[in-house]
C-alpha cells in the first residue's frame, strides 16, 4: 500500500497556535537582534543583504508510529520530511527513540531543498506498533529586512544554480496569460526591490485570505480568494512571470515565499516576504521550524513525478493476505 497525503503542511496535526506559543515560551524574554552568519552576512555585513534578529528556541519531535492492523506486515518502508540546516535555522537531534521492530533509520539529503528520514521495518507482527520518532532542538532566528534595496536586480537567467526557481511548478503557473498581463502591468516603471514588492502588494489586494481545497495561483486570482499557500503560489507565479526567481518555504503549518535578487556587485540573496497574515516584505518575524524549501520536488521513491511539496510516503505488504499497516505521522513540539 502507499499512503500519500493529499494537502501539504498547512494541514498537520499541529497548529499554527500551538507551534507559535511553543516557540515564544521557549524565548524566555525577547532576544536583541543580532548579524550572523550564512546567506545573510559575510565577514563584512553587506547593507542589501538580509539580517537575522531575535531567536527562538523549540524541541520539536517528527517520526512515525505504525500498527499491523488485521494481521502480520512486512517490507515496510516510510520516508518523511525532516528539519534540517538552513542559514535562519539551526538544527540539533536530541533523542532517537526507535522500537525494536525498526531495522534501520537513515537521512537522504535533497541539496539546497530538504532532508528525509528514511525509516525500514521488515517484519511487523499482527497488533504490534513500531515507532521511529526523532527529538530535535531547533534554533529558529527571525529575518530582518535589508538596510539597503537600491540597485538590487533580478539575476540572469542563465544561472543554474536558480534554474528551478524561474519556471513552473505545480499550482504556479507562472506562464499563465493572465499572470503574465497582472505582473508586467503592476511593474510597469519599476525596477528590482520596487517591482517585487508591487507584485506582493497586489496579491494581498486582490486576493482575499480565506481558507479552502488547494487550487493553486491562476484559480486564486481568478475566484479572488485563498489561502496561504495560494497567495504564495500567485506572489511566486508573478515574479517569476517577471525574471525574479522565487521559491515556496515551508514551516510547520503554514508556507511563504521568498525571492532571489543581486547587487551591483552581482551578489545575491534571498529575502522573505509573508504572503498571508501581517505585512512583512523582505522580513521574517515568524519563527516557526522550516521543513523545506521549494516547489518542484523529485522524489526517487515517487519516480516521474513533481511534487511541490515533499510529503510523508510510506508502503508495505500483508503476509498472507491479512494485514494492513496503519500509520501514524507525528510533528508536534516536545
Amino acid at each position: 500500500m502507499t499512503v500519500v497525503p493529499s494537502r501539504s503542511w498547512p494541514a498537520s496535526p499541529l497548529n499554527r497556535r500551538t507551534v507559535v506559543g511553543a516557540f515564544l515560551a521557549g524565548l524566555g524574554g525577547a532576544a536583541a537582534p543580532r548579524l550572523t552568519r550564512g546567506q545573510f552576512v559575510e565577514d563584512r555585513p553587506r547593507a542589501a543583504a538580509p539580517r537575522l534578529g531575535g531567536l527562538g528556541k523549540l524541541r520539536y519531535r517528527v517520526g512515525l508510529r505504525v500498527v499491523a492492523e488485521g494481521g502480520p506486515c512486512r517490507d515496510i518502508y516510510a520516508t518523511l520530511p525532516v528539519p534540517t540546516d538552513w542559514p535562519e535555522q539551526r538544527v540539533r537531534l536530541v533523542d532517537e527513540d526507535t522500537s525494536t521492530d525498526v531495522r534501520r533509520i537513515r537521512f537522504r539529503d535533497l541539496p539546497g531543498a530538504a532532508r528525509q528520514l528514511i525509516v525500514k521495518i521488515p517484519d511487523l507482527p499482527a497488533g504490534r506498533e513500531a515507532r521511529a520518532i526523532l527529538t530535535y532542538e531547533l534554533e529558529r532566528a527571525a529575518i530582518l529586512a535589508p538596510t539597503e534595496t537600491a540597485g538590487l536586480r533580478p539575476p540572469p537567467r542563465t544561472d543554474r544554480s536558480l534554474r528551478a526557481f524561474f519556471g513552473t511548478s505545480p499550482f504556479i503557473e507562472s506562464r499563465h496569460p493572465k499572470i503574465v498581463k497582472l505582473a508586467r502591468q503592476v511593474t510597469t516603471g519599476r525596477e528590482g526591490w520596487d517591482a517585487v514588492e508591487a507584485i506582493y502588494d497586489t496579491v494581498r489586494e486582490r486576493v482575499e485570505y480565506r481558507n479552502g481545497e488547494l487550487k493553486g495561483a491562476a484559480r486564486a486570482l481568478a475566484d479572488g480568494w485563498g489561502d496561504c499557500e495560494e497567495l504564495t503560489c500567485l506572489f511566486i507565479a508573478m515574479a517569476r512571470a517577471t525574471g525574479v526567481p522565487a521559491r515556496t518555504v515551508w514551516v510547520e503549518g503554514h508556507c511563504y515565499p521568498e525571492f532571489y535578487l543581486v547587487d551591483g556587485d552581482g551578489e545575491g540573496c534571498w529575502y522573505p516576504c509573508q504572503a498571508a497574515g501581517s505585512r512583512a516584505f523582505g522580513s521574517m518575524p515568524d519563527r516557526l521550524p522550516i521543513l523545506q524549501k521549494g516547489d518542484d520536488f523529485r522524489d526517487p521513491d515517487r519516480p516521474g513525478k513533481s511534487l511541490r511539496y515533499l510529503s510523508e510516503f510510506i508502503r508495505g505488504s500483508a503476509i498472507g493476505g491479512g494485514g494492513s499497516p496503519r500509520v501514524i505521522w507525528v510533528r508536534e513540539a516536545a
